[in-house]
């Protein structure tokens, strides 16, 4: 087959790694000025007055944007794109959240634009962005390692911003930074990453280097997601789901995802929830569907979480969910919303190319029939 393979970006992974920021970031800031993107909550706990002082020995002033909670919003993006003006360097740190938000205004803060000029890849990014170094704190989204940024647009529509200018330069994959996420955090995340790397391994766009990562990622986060929510100071744990995730972003980066990720887009349209519980009961519901396709993709997948059948993956998944005590519930904003608004939202435009990419046709009556499954869960 005739395939394409986007490049990684250099990876430095380790316990404190964060520390040796200043000698990275003297690489990229070629004018002494960065801009921090950081998750309030870690702003807060001093890790971004931190990350200031290191750069500020090293010569470069540091500015930090941390005024965003919960999935990143069109005025988030706007508002850390005016901190980054006149910056050579953006810093993102915390979830995919964070991340998205830090790439994006890379981007908008070198060409001027608003970030809804580049809204659904309506228009190239700019051919030289800020540099970039991204500094993942839950192992989930994969966004330091992907070329794909989700923010909410002004109609309340998850949008996204697409394109190899928005890549990280540097990627810091520290274990440490991950030991304070909760419980039900750490497994909404590290199963949000499992869905990452098992789509983007058997679905339509699935090629051969996308699933070196993907089933590496599969095999990491398959033998140590639930110790990593059930030991959170274990940082052998810790470290491999993170680096699960990374290997998870690379693979979507490649070959994108599927089904569970359109019904966890479409939901994110109709009211607030936490987008790696979302995609893991997507996921849940739709995976004994999906593996009746029994592909070979699906067969190695399958082998790659330790199974010998595609058939035995729905069991397998659901266990781990069992095992990381998640709970099938959707939150009370989705008390007024019916199965078939989230039809409506899974036919929707911007979802259709994860609906196109699943490996089994997605018929009409398919979605219906997903909807009224996740809708149960009320």
């Amino acid at each position: 087959m005739n395939f394409s393979f986007s490049p990684v970006p250099e990876i430095r992974f380790g316990a404190n790694e964060i520390d040796n920021i200043a000698a990275h970031a003297q690489a990229l800031c070629d004018n002494g000025k960065a801009a921090i993107v950081i998750d309030g909550f870690l702003a807060a706990s001093g890790l971004g007055d931190k990350v200031v002082k290191l750069l500020d020995a090293a010569g470069i002033t540091a500015a930090i944007y941390s005024d965003f909670s919960g999935e990143p919003k069109l005025a988030h993006v706007q508002a850390a794109t005016a901190v980054a003006r006149g910056c050579s360097l953006v810093i993102g740190i915390g979830g995919g959240s964070a991340l998205d938000i830090a790439k994006i205004a890379a981007c908008t803060a070198a060409s001027g634009e608003d970030p809804m000029h580049y809204a659904l890849a309506a228009n190239p990014l700019p051919e030289k962005p800020l540099g970039k170094i991204m500094i993942p704190t839950t192992a989930g989204t994969g966004s330091e390692t992907s070329a794909t940024n989700i923010f909410t647009g002004p109609a309340g529509k998850k949008l996204w911003v697409w394109g190899a200018k928005s890549k990280s330069d540097l990627v810091i994959l520290d274990p440490v930074l991950t030991v304070s996420l909760p419980a039900n955090l750490t497994a909404w995340c590290g199963l949000d990453a499992f869905v990452h790397a098992f789509e983007a391994s058997t679905n339509r766009n699935a090629n051969p280097a996308g699933k070196i990562f993907g089933h590496e990622a599969l095999r990491l986060l398959s033998a140590n997601l639930e110790r990593a929510v059930k030991a959170p100071d274990d940082l052998a744990a810790r470290g491999a789901v993170l680096l699960g995730s990374s290997y998870g972003g690379a693979a979507i980066d490649n070959c994108g995802t599927a089904i569970a990720h359109n019904i966890s887009h479409a939901m994110a349209g109709l009211a607030p929830v936490h987008h790696g519980l979302a995609t893991a009961l997507g996921f849940e519901v739709t995976l004994p569907w999906l593996v009746e396709a029994d592909t070979d993709d699906l067969k190695a997948a399958a082998r790659a979480c330790g199974l010998e059948s595609a058939n035995e993956l729905p069991a397998f998944f659901s266990a781990l969910m069992d095992r990381c005590a998640v709970i099938r519930k959707l939150p009370d904003a989705f008390a007024g919303v019916g199965a078939a608004e989230l039809g409506h939202e899974m036919r929707a435009t911007e979802n259709q190319p994860m609906r196109k990419s699943t490996v089994r046709d997605v018929t009409d009556a398919d979605i219906d029939h997903m909807a009224a499954s996740i809708m149960a869960m009320k």
